[in-house]
């Protein structure tokens, strides 16, 4: 079994990364989702749990070829626990299906707040990938971490475009700022010299 770790902040709120997290898709980075259907939901006491199903291309190595036969497709099974009091969503995931008998990738992921700041949102991602390819595991199992590795910056990529969509830019947000300060600056700037020009009897025009 191989393991994996990685953490990685939203510089929105709770809210707002929860709300496009269940609408963060379709996007750019995400044309490998084929299909989404909600499996089930429903409400036990304050918290909401829902199930869904996936379908995704799954493009594989040449040497993968020995092993699939089938269509170069991948289920993957997504259910989630949101609870908004404590402010922290829950969800795990995990390939079904013929390709499992392959390779099996489970996934944990947690949005809560940030500890640091409140006004963000932290991200922790744990994945667990497992092969019983008797001769072939490890080789299987290193190759399925590293492609993980590399989905998971295409996959903070698109939600990160979904939350600057409905949301705005972090970096707009900043230019916005800085100009402000620009222009207040400049403002302060000008009233100085106006009381300077004052102090010694020059008009201006």
């Amino acid at each position: 079994m191989k393991y994996y770790e990685g953490f990685a902040q939203f510089k929105y709120k709770w809210d707002q990364v929860v709300s496009s997290f269940f609408q963060r898709y379709p996007n750019p980075r995400s044309k490998h989702v084929l299909t989404e259907d909600m499996l089930s939901y429903h409400v036990k006491g304050n918290k909401l749990f829902t199930k869904k199903l996936y379908t995704k291309t799954n493009k594989l190595p040449k040497w993968g070829s020995s092993f699939v036969t089938g269509p170069k497709q991948v289920c993957v099974i997504e259910e989630t626990i949101l609870d908004p009091k404590a402010k922290k969503l829950t969800t795990y995931s995990r390939n079904v299906g013929y390709l499992s008998s392959i390779m099996v990738v489970e996934e944990r992921c947690e949005y809560t707040l940030n500890t640091e700041e409140q006004k963000w949102t932290s991200l922790k991602r744990e994945a667990w990938v497992t092969s019983s390819i008797m001769g072939f595991s490890h080789a299987i199992q290193a190759f399925g971490i590293e492609r993980f590795k590399k989905n998971c910056q295409s996959t903070l990529k698109g939600f990160q475009y979904i939350l600057e969509m409905k949301y705005g830019s972090d970096k707009m947000q900043d230019a916005s700022t800085s100009e402000s300060k620009l222009k207040e600056t400049a403002k302060n700037a000008r009233e100085k010299a106006s009381k300077m020009a004052a102090k010694a009897g020059i008009v201006q025009y």
